[in-house]
Order: structure tokens, then sequence, then C-alpha cells
């Protein structure tokens, strides 16, 4: 992912408001209220007040179990309410001419444990998310070349939720290479296609946009604006504050973005803080590991939750 953080730190490692949103399993008394009438179906945590809390997970290199290993010293709720599953992406057949949904070993190995590397996590209340990148092959979410063909694309996002009990899609529109391999350059239509015809086929998950790229720049088209079709979007800068550009209302915004162990505790308990103090809802991090984290952790659950947070293996 692009991120300041995720732009330094990636770089130096390589590089609705929608009636029928869903409830985040562990959502705050202020991210439940958000959420409307929405429905959970898996068992939820005890509850907390504050922000929803998200976790971008880099599979290559770590668990997802790790997103269930920490917990509120008050309450006894979970610190995260939304594990993402960091990344699967959007390839190019040159041949066929069509964008395709693809998953490597890692990613793979993730879905078809879902019994042991995703119920677990739901179990206890945290939705999963599968995010989805560009891979350098030209495909991204907003060159498809027809309505007929975001549609598809759409169905396949759809069906793998369907297939292996996701809670929901994240779009992460980074290193598409828009134009290589002759897949075409972006266009106004692709997004609004594709969210649109995603949310039309699950209603009650989450759509979730990492706000960053072409596509996240196109997300109105023939008088449709797609923004309330997101159950949230977050700042993809880690270490900065910046409020996503998309017509969603504060509580299911995180202006705030932070990379555990790569932003300092101090970035990360001030970006916290003003996510209460401003009233926005949602508190984005990347790259949680197998470490012992706690300590870092506590950084900002202190500030979103009055409360540090506890390790368990």
């Amino acid at each position: 992912m692009f991120r300041f953080g995720r732009v330094t730190a990636r770089s130096n490692a390589l590089a609705l408001l929608a009636a029928v949103a869903l409830a985040v399993g562990t959502t705050a008394t202020t991210s439940a209220a958000a959420t409307g009438n929405a429905t959970t179906d898996h068992t939820a945590s005890l509850a907390k007040n504050g922000p929803v809390s998200v976790a971008y997970v880099e599979v290559n290199n770590n668990s997802m179990l790790n997103v269930g290993k920490y917990t509120l010293s008050k309450g006894g709720g979970t610190v995260f309410d939304i594990g993402v599953i960091f990344a699967a992406n959007i390839n190019y057949d040159v041949d066929k001419k069509s964008a395709y949904l693809y998953f490597n070993e890692n990613v793979q190995r993730v879905l078809d444990n879902a019994n042991t590397q995703i119920r677990p996590l739901q179990d206890k209340g945290i939705k999963v998310m599968l995010s989805v990148l560009g891979n350098h092959q030209g495909a991204g979410f907003a060159n498809f070349p027809s309505k007929e063909a975001a549609e598809a694309f759409a169905k396949q996002l759809s069906d793998t939720v369907t297939k292996y009990g996701l809670d929901g899609i994240d779009f992460d529109d980074e290193y598409a290479e828009y134009g290589k391999n002759g897949a075409g350059d972006p266009n106004d239509s692709s997004f609004v296609y594709l969210v649109s015809a995603l949310r039309d086929s699950m209603p009650d998950k989450l759509i979730t946009l990492y706000n960053i790229g072409e596509a996240a720049s196109r997300l109105s088209y023939g008088g449709v604006d797609i923004g309330p079709k997101f159950n949230y979007a977050w700042n993809p800068y880690y270490g900065t504050w910046g409020v996503p550009d998309i017509s969603l209302p504060k509580e299911r915004l995180s202006p705030a973005a932070v990379e555990i162990g790569g932003t300092s505790t101090s970035t990360a308990a001030s970006l916290a803080r003003r996510t209460v103090s401003e009233g926005y809802g949602v508190y984005l991090t990347y790259n949680l590991d197998g470490s012992d984290r706690h300590d870092y952790i506590s950084s900002f659950t202190r500030e979103l939750y009055g409360s540090e947070a506890v390790y368990t293996k």
C-alpha cells in the first residue's frame, strides 16, 4: 500500500452511510449508532465505547489471528473491530483482455483455511475483509472497458465473499500501472459500475475504500454518487491526518492512519486523541505482526477507549 507510512515504510521494506450497512461486531456505542439497523452474522464481542479500529495484516508474513490477540483491560472487548487480509490482486489476462481476481499462495492459504484463520476472529465479533490491490499488470478498478466487464469483476468479488464466508471487500487502487499491457487508461464510469454492482450483490456486507489512486478520484458518474455505498473510507498515508473526500458522515471516516511500530507512539496517540475530539468514527492501523505490541497499541487505545491493551498469545 502506498501511505506515508505506506510509502516510506513500505518502500523501505521493498516499498453506507447505506441503510444496509453491516454492523461491526465489536463496535463501540458511538459506531454502533452509526450503523443504524445493521445486522451481524457472528457472535458479538463485549461492547466498547469509541471508534471502530481497523487492522491491515500483510499475510505474506503474518497471521490473521494476530488481530484477535488484543483486548481492552477495561471491559474486555477486542481492540480491533475489523481485520483486513492484505491483499488479493486485480490481474490482467492479456489474451482475453479482461481483469480477474488473483490470490497469491499466502492469501489463498488464509482463505482455504478459513475455519482456523478467519472463523476464530469472527467468533469474537471481528469482521474479516479482503483487500484487493493492483498488481503492475495494467488492470485497475478504473479502467474496465464496459459496464458488463465491471459487473463481471464485481461478481468475482461477491462470489469470493460468499465462498469463504468473508465480511466484505476493501478497495486499494495502487500499483495498477494503468495503460500497461494495453489494459486501457482510467475512465470515469468503471469504479461507479463496479461498486454499484458489488453493493447490489452483497447489500449486507462491508465495502471500504482505501482513499488513493485513480478510482478514489472517480466516485460519481451519470448522476450516481457511490460514496454512500461504502461503509467506511480511510486516509492512506500513515503517520498523517487527512479526511477522505467522500460523501460519508464523520462516523464512517478515518482521517488518522498509523503503521504499527512504524509511526511513533506519540503520533499514534495524538491521532487517536484528535479522532475522538473531532468526532470521527474510525481509526486505521497497518502492519500488525506477531510480536507483542500491547505497549504500542495502548498508546492509542488509551485515547480511543480509555483503556490499556492486553496481549494474549
